[in-house]
């Protein structure tokens, strides 16, 4: 297998600059992101002992808190002092949790973040009841917000988040698939949150209507070149730095940007290949091996990353508006990260 293509490469890597991270836009942001922390505890808590275990097992389990982290980083660059961010900052923490534990049931998924999924431990009808919990728990905070507003926000990205998975649904094992329906797919079902969690920092804020759509442009291209990356990784990463199995998106037949490149430029018998492994899912265990190559021959995983750099640059892009400061440079060095992560 492979290893991540690293964007920025010096041809002499003791003089490399450090990779871009999380670390200063999180160091921003230490105290909120405590308070979303307890708020998310506070609200998982139910007289069912089930509820609690499994959403505490997928919540405790890591991930970057990236999506509430955004939300709090956009409402301090706004110039935001009161204290709304923090419970809708775990507002889209519990949509992001809710969906990645429906996720995994549709997914067949046995690992995430380097865990066993709730839904290998527990099965999948507590997986996707429990979800629901947490998305009921979601909109409870939105109400409790008291904005019509952020509730029509955050109930349409709900909406379309859930489009965007049946979209999936209906693009997987479907070779054919264009690049324009794959990026229909993705901006549903990943950009559409980070959109509505970046554009809830200034809308508690207050601010103009230019700086909540250039807030709102700005997490949604960075959402996009993020699902870019990602996909690209299922096939380029370490499988010990990603935290699940390299490969599983081609043993089921899903449809991402590298093998829809890799269909369209490939010859007839590269085509038959992918009908037959990702359409009929008749595999070998060479047969990843071979996908390898063929995306290697035709540019796909590197032709991804830089889609991923145009849509990187336009979230930077958007943030021009804004001031120079500390949170906005965090924001930016967030785009940077999410475009050369490994995991």
């Amino acid at each position: 297998m492979g290893t991540v293509v690293r964007l920025n490469k010096g041809k002499d890597s003791a003089k490399a600059p450090p990779s871009p991270s999380i670390d200063a836009l999180h160091a921003l942001v230490t105290d909120d992101l405590r308070e979303v922390n307890s708020v998310i505890l506070e609200r998982m808590k139910s007289p069912v002992a089930l509820i609690q275990q499994l959403a505490g097992h997928i919540i405790a389990s890591g991930g970057k808190r990236l999506r509430p982290m955004l939300t709090l980083g956009a409402a301090k660059m706004c110039g935001y002092t009161g204290r709304r961010h923090v419970s809708l900052a775990a507002c889209i923490e519990f949509i992001h949790t809710a969906t990645l534990l429906h996720d995994d049931v549709v997914d067949d998924s046995d690992m995430r973040r380097g865990n066993a999924t709730a839904n290998s431990l527990w099965d999948n009808e507590p997986s996707v009841l429990v979800g629901d919990f947490l998305f009921s728990r979601a909109f409870q905070l939105s109400v409790a917000d008291g904005s019509l507003k952020v509730l029509d926000i955050l109930a349409t990205t709900s909406a379309v988040l859930a489009e965007g998975e049946v979209m999936q649904l209906l693009t997987s094992k479907d070779t054919t698939t264009s690049e324009a329906a794959y990026l229909e797919v993705i901006t549903a079902k990943t950009a559409t949150l980070f959109a509505a969690a970046c554009r809830l920092g200034a809308i508690v804020a207050e601010r103009p209507a230019v700086e909540e759509e250039a807030l709102e442009n700005f997490g949604l291209n960075l959402g996009i070149a993020y699902q870019l990356v990602d996909d690209a990784l299922d096939y380029a990463a370490v499988e010990a730095t990603l935290g699940k199995s390299v490969g599983d998106d081609f043993r089921e037949g899903k449809i991402t940007l590298p093998v829809v490149l890799s269909f369209r430029r490939g010859d007839a018998d590269a085509r038959a290949f992918l009908r037959r492994t990702m359409e009929e899912g008749e595999q070998t265990p060479e047969d990843f091996a071979q996908m390898l190559a063929l995306m290697e021959r035709h540019d796909a995983l590197a032709d991804t990353l830089k889609r991923a750099r145009h849509y990187g640059a336009v979230a930077r892009d958007a943030l021009g508006i804004f001031p120079d400061g500390p949170a906005k440079s965090g924001l930016v060095e967030v785009v940077d990260f999410c475009i050369e992560r490994s995991h």
